[in-house]
């Protein structure tokens, strides 16, 4: 007997705006590459040329996991909940190493950082990242991808700028700002990826390049339904699920 008071469920806004930005990648060539959100010290640090006196690595800005070490021949590996989504990067290039071939990816996951929460942070929350890599590749492709990602999402009229900044896994190294309502807001960094990020992934950097970015996918949730509190995307309240 069917049961008429069941009611239809609704989709995450997070759910929903991955699940249409992968849409968006897609389209253009990009395919989607995962990895584990327990991630070793290398692949999180050391491999995306992050030094290791760098202020990311103190228990301020990251979960280091005690119980979870692995024993090494020199010592025992340290473990972190990922702080990016970058350390599938290198792991996807590691996959690659022995047939190494253009390739555009885009990974979506969650993150972890040990900071104090507010309305724009979270200790956790979704990143959305790109890689493109090729023989030749220059910023102006990398420009003109992030142009096609807002204009499709946040419509036809939607403007970018590129702000210099630093970043230790690209060079040269930008800010990424979107003209939304009035006024800018920073959405990602990129840049074009950097040789030591090659060379740690088995990768001949004399051959190969590539542009990156990546940032937070629930700043672009709150641009585009007007949710005032990021925190009020991890609270479970179905009250906010039911409105989407």
């Amino acid at each position: 007997m069917e049961n008429k008071n069941t009611e239809t469920g609704h989709l995450h806004p997070i759910t929903s705006v991955i699940r249409e930005i992968v849409t968006i990648f897609n389209k253009i060539g990009f395919s989607v590459a995962q990895g584990p959100e327990l991630e070793d010290e290398f692949h999180n640090f050391d491999a995306l040329n992050v030094p290791p006196d760098h202020p990311a690595r103190d228990m301020q800005d990251t979960f280091w996991v005690k119980s979870g070490a692995k024993g090494k021949a020199q010592g025992a590996e340290k473990l972190v909940l990922r702080t990016h989504t970058s350390s599938v990067q290198i792991r996807f290039m590691e996959a690659m190493k022995d047939k190494q071939q253009p390739f555009k990816i885009i990974i979506p996951g969650k993150v972890y950082r040990n900071e104090a929460t507010d309305a724009t942070h979270e200790a956790q929350f979704i990143q959305i990242e790109g890689l493109f890599v090729a023989e030749k590749v220059s910023m102006a492709e990398l420009k003109g991808v992030l142009e096609h990602l807002f204009k499709e999402f946040l419509g036809p009229e939607a403007k970018i700028r590129f702000r210099a900044s630093f970043f230790g896994f690209v060079e040269p190294g930008v800010e990424v700002d979107v003209w939304y309502k009035g006024r800018w807001l920073e959405i990602f960094g990129a840049g074009l990826v950097h040789p030591h990020v090659f060379e740690s992934a088995g990768w001949d950097p004399k051959k190969w390049q590539g542009f990156a970015f990546g940032g937070g996918l629930d700043r672009l949730v709150l641009a585009r339904y007007g949710v005032d509190d990021i925190r009020h995307l991890y609270s479970g309240d179905l009250r906010l699920i039911n409105q989407f």
